[in-house]
């Protein structure tokens, strides 16, 4: 008898064990699936998502964007960022991959401006408003979509700056002219050669410091050197070599071919920073952080400086009112310009004093 009750109770234990167990189990269970949905929300919350497509990450000016970009949306959105690495049939798979995810706002940094009516087509389709920054595409075609628009700068006032900073440069140091003659001779670094802001700082960089009065002679052919530092070197290496002695100034597009034109021309003993070092003049557009460093060390003259913090935050802005249904600009500082659909962060010259 003692027997069948000690085997009862230990029975009744496993039982009341068992029972534990199952309703533990259930507890946790109905636990994860609501933290697993309280999670999510969290995770997307009701913050919209902003696609970002960028040009190329490893271009230094275009870094400062769209870290600019990144830290202003930074609680605020989720951002789907992508570098389209210089390509556009790949930044053109990117936008369909943003479009099926079914993001609440594009920021299109183009590859190729003149593809830019095909993010169009798709972005209107899906009725996805489109912010396009920094590589502008042609006007009618972003008045072509109700809910787009243009944020960046004006290239040809980054080339009237430049030709300021070389009538300046050129009344304050006369020891420039190397041969006396009165005129400047000139090489000439530009960023693409179909790239309209480009060809816009080509064209009136020259224009404007003619405008001043100097005259301006070119050496050589413009090299065309996609932006890219190395592409600079290389191509100043061989016009050095051409032309050593005959050249009195370096204008570039941009701080990365101006950075590779001062290597070129440290390794054959100019523009070291060193006292009585032979020097040719060198500048550039964008005051990147290694532009700004050349400055201070006596090897570079001067840049202009294009501001990619502001220009980040002003696509934040815009990114966050249209995700909320909102107009572009609505309740920010910024305006449109003549038309209509593109902002412009102004330029402003650095020398560095």
């Amino acid at each position: 008898m003692k027997k069948k009750f000690l085997a009862l109770l230990m029975a009744s234990v496993m039982m009341l064990g068992l029972a534990a167990c199952s309703s533990s189990s259930d507890a946790t269970t109905e636990g994860t699936d609501a933290t697993t949905e309280e999670g999510g929300d969290t995770a997307s919350g009701d913050l919209p998502t902003v696609g970002v497509l960028i040009y190329k990450y490893d271009d230094t000016y275009i870094s400062t964007v769209r870290n600019s970009l990144q830290a202003a949306l930074d609680g605020k959105a989720t951002v789907e960022m992508q570098d389209g690495k210089g390509d556009q049939a790949t930044q053109n798979d990117q936008l369909d991959v943003m479009i099926s995810k079914g993001v609440d706002v594009l920021c299109v940094n183009m590859v190729d401006a003149k593809a830019a009516s095909g993010v169009v087509e798709k972005a209107s389709a899906a009725g996805i408003p489109t912010i396009f920054f920094n590589r502008e595409p042609d006007t009618e075609v972003i008045k072509s979509y109700e809910k787009a628009c243009f944020i960046g700068t004006n290239a040809i006032d980054a080339g009237k700056m430049q030709g300021d900073i070389i009538k300046d440069l050129m009344d304050a140091h006369p020891e420039y002219d190397l041969n006396g003659d009165g005129k400047v001779q000139y090489v000439m670094f530009q960023g693409e050669p179909d790239n309209p802001e480009a060809i816009a700082r080509t064209q009136y960089s020259v224009e404007q410091a003619v405008a001043n009065g100097l005259q301006m002679e070119q050496v050589g052919e413009t090299q065309v050197c996609n932006w890219d530092t190395e592409t600079a070197q290389k191509a100043m290496e061989a016009m050095l070599a051409a032309n050593e002695g005959k050249i009195e100034l370096v204008i570039a597009n941009n701080d990365g071919m101006a950075i590779g034109c001062i290597a070129a021309l440290s390794n054959i003993g100019y523009n070291t920073g060193a006292e009585g070092a032979p020097y040719v003049p060198v500048i550039g557009v964008d005051a990147t952080d290694a532009a700004k460093d050349a400055i201070a060390k006596g090897q570079m003259s001067a840049t202009v400086l294009q501001d990619g913090d502001a220009m980040g935050k002003a696509i934040a802005a815009a990114a966050l009112n249209a995700a909320a249904g909102k107009e572009f600009l609505d309740g920010t500082d910024y305006v449109y310009d003549d038309t209509g659909v593109a902002v412009r962060i102004p330029y402003a010259p650095y020398t560095g004093e």
